[in-house]
C-alpha cells in the first residue's frame, strides 16, 4: 500500500507540471475569451455586459460578413480532405514501397512544413505577382496569356489562390504521418497478399489503407481543424481581401480585435472557432468509429 501511494505521488509530481501548463496555456484563455465575448469592450478599462448580443451579431446580423468567412473555412476544409490528404496518401504509399531515393524524397516533401510561413507567403506572392510572377509568365509562354491575371487581387481567384499554398505546405506533414504508419505494418502481411496473387493496388486498398485507418482519422482531424483556424498564410497573402473574398474567421477575429478594437466581438469569434473545432472533431471521430463497426 505504501509503495502504491508512493507511486501515486511520483506520478502526480511528473504529471502536475504538464497539467499546470495546460490549464494556464489552454483552459484559462478559453474561459477568459468566453467571458470577454459577453462584453462590449474596446480593450481599455472595464467592459459593459451585453449577454449574447455579440453572438446575435455573428449569426443573425452577420456583421462584417462572418458567415461568409465561415463558408470560406469550410471550403478550405473540403479542399484539404479531397485534395491534400489523397495526394499525401499516394506519396506515402509510393515511398513506403521502397522506391529509389526514398530518404531523399521523404526529406524533400517535408521541407515546406519546416520552412517559415512568412517565407512561404512571400514565395507565393512572387509566384502570383501579376507582372513578373512565375504563374503568369508560364501562362503567357504557352499561349494562355488571356488567363493571366492578378490572382490575389481578384475576388474570383483570391480565395483559392490563398488556399493553394496552405494545402501545398502540409502535404508533406500528412505524408510523413501516413508513411510512418505504413512502415509499421508487418512485411509478412504483404508477402501473404503476394502469394494470394494480389496486385499492388489491391494490397493498398485492402491491406494498407484499412490498417492505417487510425492515422487517417488523425490526418482528417488535423486537416479540418487546421483549415478552421487557418490564419498566417491567408493574412500574409491577402489579409482576407479583396472585399473579404478570402476572409476566414481567424483573420476576421484579428482585424476585429486589433484594428477595430472590438474585443468583445472578436472574442465571440474566437469562442466560435474553439467550439467549431471541438464539435467537428467529435463528429469525425464518430464517423470513423461507425466505419469500424461496419467493418
Amino acid at each position: 500500500m505504501d509503495r502504491l501511494l508512493g507511486d501515486k505521488k511520483a506520478i502526480f509530481l511528473f504529471v502536475f507540471p504538464a497539467i499546470l501548463i495546460f490549464i494556464v496555456a489552454i483552459i484559462l484563455p478559453i474561459i477568459f475569451s468566453t467571458y470577454y465575448s459577453l462584453l462590449d469592450w474596446n480593450g481599455i478599462g472595464s467592459g459593459t455586459f451585453i449577454g449574447l448580443k455579440n453572438y446575435v451579431n455573428l449569426f443573425v446580423n452577420n456583421t462584417d460578413g462572418f458567415l461568409k468567412s465561415v463558408g470560406n473555412s469550410f471550403i478550405l476544409a473540403i479542399l484539404s480532405v479531397i485534395i491534400q490528404l489523397p495526394l499525401s496518401l499516394i506519396l506515402a504509399l509510393i515511398l513506403a514501397r521502397g522506391v529509389k531515393g526514398e530518404s531523399f524524397f521523404r526529406t524533400i516533401y517535408f521541407i515546406p512544413v519546416i520552412v517559415s510561413t512568412v517565407v512561404i507567403g512571400q514565395l507565393w506572392m512572387k509566384i502570383y505577382n501579376s507582372d513578373y510572377g512565375m504563374l503568369n509568365i508560364i501562362l503567357r509562354s504557352i499561349g494562355l496569356g488571356k488567363y493571366a491575371q492578378p490572382w490575389l487581387a481578384s475576388t474570383k481567384t483570391a480565395l483559392y489562390a490563398a488556399f493553394i499554398p496552405i494545402i501545398w505546405q502540409y502535404i508533406g506533414y500528412h505524408m510523413l504521418l501516413m508513411y510512418a504508419s505504413i512502415k509499421s505494418i508487418s512485411p509478412e502481411i504483404y508477402e501473404a497478399g503476394k502469394i494470394d496473387g494480389a496486385t499492388e493496388y489491391q494490397m493498398a486498398a485492402r491491406i494498407t489503407i484499412p490498417l492505417i485507418k487510425p492515422i487517417l482519422q488523425v490526418c482528417v482531424i488535423f486537416a479540418v481543424i487546421g483549415s478552421f483556424k487557418a490564419f498566417d498564410l491567408i493574412y500574409i497573402l491577402t489579409n482576407g481581401g479583396p472585399l473579404h473574398a478570402s476572409e476566414v474567421p481567424s483573420t476576421l477575429m484579428y482585424n476585429t480585435i486589433f484594428n477595430k478594437y472590438q474585443y468583445g466581438y472578436g472574442s465571440a469569434i474566437s469562442t466560435f472557432i474553439i467550439i467549431e473545432c471541438l464539435v467537428v472533431t467529435l463528429i469525425i471521430r464518430k464517423l470513423f468509429e461507425g466505419r469500424k463497426s461496419e467493418i
